[in-house]
């Protein structure tokens, strides 16, 4: 049996697009999500229902709870990816905002992380990592395309385990990841 590679999925800037030409308006369509218009882009959607078969997809977005509220109906994915809750300040000077919740989710499992904002601290972290890790960054005014998409399926099966390093038995991912949504929805709740 085989393990998929997380693929962590900001929102902003990669499903829900901005700063495009209004004359060159993506495929999509504009929903009121907690009164902010959002312009969602159909085409990653299906980009993103594809990318599943390959990956264990994970909200990494400041949307947090709220992806799940909102993107699944809307956009015809999977009824509750699992998601990410950050600490708002890095603890470590330059750091990204969401590594912290990235590596405390991730362990040792192999990832790639699809965003529109990295910053060095990103690229540093993924050098680092022992596990393979691939950054893939959009242009928010386009999002998730057939580009990336193409990437992220040739770099996935290259990087399913049976099981990964580090993990000790084919389920230790599985009860951290529940351990770490336990946490923080404990945390969420006080």
């Amino acid at each position: 049996m085989s393990y998929k590679p997380l693929l962590m999925v900001d929102i902003d800037g990669v499903i829900s697009l901005f700063g495009f030409p209004s004359e060159d308006r993506p495929e999509g369509s504009f929903h009121s999500i907690d009164g902010i218009f959002h312009f969602l882009s159909s085409n990653a959607a299906a980009h993103l229902l594809a990318l599943a078969a390959n990956f264990n997809l994970v909200w990494c977005s400041g949307w947090e709870e709220k992806a799940n509220e909102y993107l699944p109906h809307l956009l015809g994915l999977p009824d509750a990816l699992p998601f990410l809750s950050f600490a708002r300040a890095p603890g470590k000077a330059n750091a990204h905002w969401k590594l912290e919740a990235i590596d405390d989710y991730a362990g040792s499992r192999p990832l790639a992380w699809i965003d529109d904002a990295f910053n060095g601290a990103c690229h540093e972290w993924a050098a680092a990592r022992a596990t393979p890790t691939l950054l893939v960054q959009t242009d928010p005014a386009i999002g998730l395309t057939s580009k990336e998409a193409e990437l992220l399926s040739a770099w996935a099966p290259e990087h399913s385990l049976t099981p990964w390093p580090g993990s000790g038995h084919p389920g230790a991912m599985t009860i951290r990841e529940k351990l770490y949504t336990r946490r923080h929805a404990a945390k969420r709740a006080s």
